[in-house]
């Protein structure tokens, strides 16, 4: 009986708001716009290309490393805290220990592990992303600057006449990129304007087109500021740096037209830098690179800002 009289246990309140954060939390976790088909995903759109699985395996991986050590560490914490609360009718100040040589090196080297792991798979999985050892099949230098994109195809297309292994456009890109170009690629090119928007999904920003099924390499550079290049699908970004060029490449496996967008925030009109990705057939790009060449965009737009002499030395110390 508690002192007032009452037969009202002081524990039941506790108990019925820790009933009450539990049923919050399993709402939260399940009165999402997810079904049961994608929260394998955890968050991750569906990937549309090859590489992107391995990607969405290292964010899942990442996720029940997470999910087991706050399992482990909220575990220790409800333990400690429900058996070895003060009784109510000892009052004696129970043993103190200074310390536990095996719990400390416990804590310590448990975490060394969990770390040392991530860090395997994620340099292993890193290595192989940006790998550039396989020749493309496409290459596309993307340019970003204060507020779109413009995309030059580094491709041999009738009607466009130059190469850009010499072209003065293409200057900022290092010569170990341009080993791959295709002879004689007069190239074409397209590039952002305002106001300009997807006619198929009506998503602002201008439309960089890819083949299905083809060895995509990205050559990013910049005119002015850090951005940083983001096809939300492929589940892989990377800066867009003035001054040093960064590459990727991807085999898109998935017809369609997808959102990108800048991830770095490069100024007052970042949410402006937005842009789409349409994947087609092989036949259908060639056709749309002939199109753009009858519209008059042959040749290539400005690369950006040329190699910094820091990085140029940097490139000549790594061949």
């Amino acid at each position: 009986m508690s002192p007032n009289g009452s037969d009202r246990s002081p524990r039941r309140p506790m108990r019925r708001k820790l009933l009450q954060a539990m049923t919050a939390g399993l709402v939260l976790a399940t009165a999402t716009g997810c079904t049961y088909k994608d929260f394998p995903r955890l968050g991750m759109p569906t990937p549309v290309t090859e590489e992107a699985p391995r990607i969405l395996s290292l964010w899942q991986g990442s996720w029940a490393a997470a999910l087991a050590t706050g399992v482990l560490v909220w575990g220790l914490i409800l333990w400690s805290a429900f058996f070895h609360r003060r009784s109510r009718t000892k009052i004696e100040v129970p043993p103190q220990t200074r310390y536990n040589m095996p719990i400390e090196a416990l804590y310590t080297v448990v975490p060394i592990i969990i770390v040392s792991v991530l860090f395997y798979f994620t340099a292993r999985d890193e290595s192989k992303l940006l790998s550039l050892d396989k020749k493309p099949d496409v290459t596309v230098n993307v340019v970003g600057f204060q507020w779109s994109w413009c995309f030059n195809y580094i491709e041999n297309v009738e009607g466009s006449d130059g190469d850009a292994k010499t072209d003065k456009n293409l200057a900022a890109i290092p010569d170990r990129f341009k080993a791959d170009f295709p002879d004689n690629a007069g190239g074409t090119y397209t590039c952002g304007v305002p106001n300009e928007r997807n006619p198929q999904t009506n998503n602002p920003g201008p439309t960089l087109w890819l083949p299905e099924g083809k060895t995509v390499r990205f050559i990013l550079t910049s005119r002015d500021v850090i951005h940083s290049f983001w096809v939300v699908p492929f589940l892989m970004k990377q800066d867009v740096i003035p001054g040093h060029t960064n590459a990727f490449q991807v085999t898109p496996n998935k017809e369609g037209t997808f959102l990108g967008k800048c991830a770095e925030l490069c100024g007052v009109d970042h949410s402006r830098m937005l842009f789409n990705v349409k994947v087609v057939s092989q036949e259908r790009y060639e056709q749309h690179l002939k199109e753009l060449v009858e519209k008059g965009q042959t040749g290539y737009v400005p690369a950006g800002i040329e190699q910094t002499s820091h990085e140029k030395n940097r490139e000549t110390n790594n061949l």
